[in-house]
């Protein structure tokens, strides 16, 4: 299994990229080419190996957040990795994540190929396995992940103790102030009245 790849940009185009890694060109396939160093520059791709009958594939991200996101899609009925190029193409890791937690099928139908019920399908199959990809995925207003993995995960423990559900306490911090205490993250969550 091929995890990640460090080398030299030999050749891009619209959605591929080949990655000479002393001496061995690999063709990486990518949703974002735009995000890709020039050719002769290097480049450090995540990726994910996909074998089927008759080809050997890899896809690649420039974050672990990509490469995850990218892996939970895999794992919907029906989700192959042309359609999650597609809604890494279409939207950011957090977004997805995000409208997968929250059940917001129609940013999910911005996608090419995601229809409505597709869309549903992904949110009943994935919704609970958000949180469960590493990492902290909650966004802020700025884009980012919000409070360090650790304390979110405390906060997380504590609202378990309290009889909270998996969803809802992460609809409960889904917006909560980012590097807060574990004190100051549950008491916002009570705060939101999940329950």
């Amino acid at each position: 299994m091929i995890a990640h790849l460090r080398g030299i940009v030999e050749h891009r185009d619209a959605e591929t990229v080949v990655v000479d890694v002393h001496g061995v060109g690999y063709l990486v396939h990518v949703a974002d080419p735009g995000g890709i160093p020039a050719r002769g520059e290097e480049v450090h791709l995540h990726t994910s190996q996909q074998v089927r009958e008759d080809a050997l594939d890899l896809y690649g991200f420039p974050t672990r957040a990509g490469l995850a996101t990218f892996e939970l899609l895999l794992r919907a009925t029906g989700v192959g990795p042309k359609l999650g190029l597609a809604a890494l193409r279409t939207h950011r890791p957090d977004a997805i994540r995000t409208a997968l937690a929250q059940g917001d099928v129609g940013m999910l139908t911005e996608v090419p190929g995601i229809g409505k019920k597709v869309a549903e399908r992904l949110v009943l199959e994935l919704r609970d396995k958000v949180g469960a990809i590493g990492g902290d995925w909650s966004p802020t207003p700025e884009g980012g992940t919000g409070a360090d993995a650790t304390t979110r995960d405390e906060a997380r423990e504590a609202l378990a103790q309290l009889g909270y559900r998996d969803a809802e306490i992460r609809a409960a911090l889904a917006d909560a102030p980012t590097d807060a205490p574990v004190e100051d993250l549950v008491r916002h969550a009570l705060r939101r009245g999940a329950r």
